[in-house]
């Protein structure tokens, strides 16, 4: 179904119940919406806590809310990270909890709904207490197309059981399995790993692999795991660094190939790594990487367009005056075939097919441009447009 023109707003709700100060260092959670359409909105509450709401898309009455004992996992980056629920295929609702657990709603959709709380931990129930001081989901959700879910879970010193941060996967049928991230990585000698926080896995196109952002130990990997049996694959170092302050996830392109955000290089931009589905081959990044996850974008939606790639990618392009840049803050489609040479760097990159600049002029640096605000876009290929939204508490369509 193709996006409605943005010519009025048929309700609105607040998803932050607090006291907003500015700036705010939150990454909010995204709206959810079911085939009934019904609205899932992600709330943080006054007292910083969470709860769901379910509205009805047409009007935005309330059919139900539901608190939840969710706690934010410690390393966020000084962010607030975002409370990220997850629909599978068969119309389930997923959300996190304490503990490590998660709460799932078998029929969003009703007027009365009864959470039911889901462990992948075998012994939760006799150590509730230790766990729910000490392990915490630090990922949004993931589901595959048979209703199975998988998240990153992090693990403090003292866990029950010696227990270390890693990915869960829980079975559509509530089967629970687990491993730690150090097993995840496949690196021998690995022992202080931990998922990226906000860093939501990604599955290939056959549902058979899980990618999974990695660091610690000194170091920042890129994983992959076996979704059956959550066994490692593969892994590569990237080029950067993994910071729990951004909303980077793994993204797979159409082809199977492989796309991750990391903070590294100049202007705090970082660049967009791009590997083979296995994680062997590496090749020209994108100039921006730092806090988003690329859209894929047909290349038939571009006319302009006249290069040999089946699909482009966009990206924020942000060039930040905070860290010696021009301000002048924009969006991009990038070739993620094609190169050209960096102009500050001098370094091969993907080549910009279309760029766009923010529209507000920003307050705080007058000669530049309010950042699109975005952690990943919508792209709309019945429109051939792309929903963004920035900075400046607008959404654009391009």
């Amino acid at each position: 179904m193709q996006s409605l023109p943005l010519n009025g707003v048929r309700w609105s709700m607040a998803v932050d119940e607090g006291v907003v100060t500015v700036p705010i260092y939150v990454h909010y959670g995204s709206p959810i919406i079911t085939a009934a359409n019904t609205v899932l909105v992600p709330v943080r509450t006054s007292g910083g806590g969470y709860s769901l709401d379910a509205r009805r898309g047409s009007d935005g009455v309330l059919l139900w809310e539901t608190n939840t004992d969710y706690v934010n996992t410690p390393s966020d980056g000084g962010w607030v990270p975002s409370f990220a629920p997850s629909l599978t295929p068969s119309g389930s609702l997923y959300y996190q909890g304490i503990g490590g657990t998660v709460w799932r709603v078998d029929n969003p959709n009703a007027a009365t709904v009864t959470p039911v709380q889901v462990s992948f931990l075998p012994d939760y129930a006799a150590n509730k207490a230790a766990y729910d001081a000490k392990v915490f989901i630090s990922t949004p959700i993931t589901t595959d197309s048979a209703g199975n879910i998988y998240f990153g879970y992090e693990a403090s010193a003292g866990a029950p059981g010696g227990l270390t941060s890693g990915i869960a996967r829980i079975s559509s049928t509530g089967i629970a399995t687990y491993t730690s991230a150090n097993a995840a990585s496949g690196i021998v000698g690995a022992n202080s790993l931990r998922v990226g926080t906000n860093s939501a896995p990604a599955l290939s196109n056959d549902g058979s692999t899980l990618y999974v952002s990695l660091h610690g130990d000194g170091g920042n990997y890129l994983a992959a795991i076996a979704t059956a049996t959550l066994a490692p694959q593969f892994h590569t170092t990237l080029a950067g660094t993994i910071h729990d302050a951004a909303t980077s996830s793994p993204t797979v392109g159409p082809d199977g190939d492989v796309y991750f955000g990391v903070l590294y290089g100049y202007h705090y931009r970082g660049t967009l790594q791009h590997f083979s589905a296995d994680l062997s081959q590496t090749f020209a990044p994108g100039s921006f990487g730092w806090d988003i996850t690329p859209s894929i974008v047909p290349a038939s939606m571009v006319p302009s367009y006249l290069g040999t790639s089946d699909y482009l990618l966009m990206t924020k392009y942000n060039d930040y005056w905070q860290a010696g840049g021009t301000g002048l803050n924009k969006m991009a489609i990038l070739d993620p075939n094609d190169t050209q040479i960096d102009p500050v760097t001098g370094q091969p990159v993907m080549r910009e097919v279309l760029t766009i600049l923010g529209v507000t002029p920003d307050p705080a640096f007058p000669a530049g441009l309010t950042e699109w605000c975005v952690n990943t876009a919508v792209v709309d290929p019945f429109t051939k447009s792309i929903l963004v939204n920035s900075e400046d508490g607008m959404l654009y369509r391009w």
